[in-house]
């Protein structure tokens, strides 16, 4: 365990920007249903890029999980199983992606380009209308992105975006729990997680549980206040990722 930690307990203010991630992502999880990767992955990844995908993906699981589980009874089941579908879908393309990847700069490079698009489609307001078809399709595109990356919500934040959150949040929670789980099983059965990055995961846990606390307390109000600023932070660090890539 003290191995799989050394990169990041070597220095207090390593594990302190660590755990800040972790807080700020869960608030954004919690109040939302979704975003945790999309806030925690690159900023991590500028870190140290062995805390992505699979440890942010343990703790993106555990967040979503206890989300849906607080608000089970509003969970609209027959679309988080279609969805699911899809993510089944995008999890075997992202481990024949993954597979061509020879080397850790090009999967640096591959992962900024992906957190960028993410970002992109969560700024240009992009609109497709709910259906179980554009369902089924941003699911695999989001099984697609998250695990390759641990950020998979803004594809189905496009076709969600007309439900207000307290509608779409338990739906997509109880999704992104069963979506992380299928992404994992993808990343160990291919070789791209280890024991190291459920170490890690478990390292985190406390900011995800600080982040509930404070996302109980700021709910609504969170994404109307610092959503912009987030995705500003997520912008500049997937363009800082792919220069350190091609640099």
């Amino acid at each position: 365990m003290e191995t799989a930690f050394t990169h990041v307990i070597a220095s207090p203010w390593t594990a302190l920007a660590v755990m800040a991630c972790v807080i700020a992502a869960s608030v954004v999880q919690f109040g939302l249903g979704m975003g945790f990767g999309l806030t925690a992955a690159p900023l991590l990844a500028l870190i140290d890029p062995q805390l992505v995908p699979a440890s942010t993906l343990f703790i993106g699981l555990a967040s979503s999980a206890l989300g849906a589980w607080n608000e089970r009874s509003r969970i609209v089941w027959n679309e988080v199983w279609l969805a699911a579908l899809g993510r089944a879908v995008g999890v075997g393309v992202a481990i024949a992606i993954l597979a061509t990847l020879t080397s850790r700069d090009t999967f640096i490079l591959v992962f900024g380009i992906m957190i960028a698009i993410a970002v992109i489609m969560s700024v240009i307001g992009l609109r497709i209308p709910f259906s179980r078809n554009s369902l089924l399709a941003m699911a695999t595109l989001s099984g697609t992105m998250g695990t390759i990356t641990s950020v998979g919500a803004p594809p189905l934040a496009i076709v969600y975006q007309d439900r207000s959150s307290s509608e779409a949040r338990p739906t997509l929670a109880a999704f992104f729990a069963i979506g992380c789980t299928m992404s994992l099983a993808g990343l160990y059965g291919s070789g791209w997680a280890g024991q190291r990055d459920f170490l890690l995961a478990l390292f985190m846990i406390p900011g995800m549980i600080i982040g509930a606390v404070i996302a109980n307390r700021l709910r609504d109000r969170f994404d109307k206040r610092y959503r912009p600023a987030l995705l500003a932070i997520s912008g500049a660090a997937a363009v800082i990722l792919i220069l350190r890539a091609l640099l």
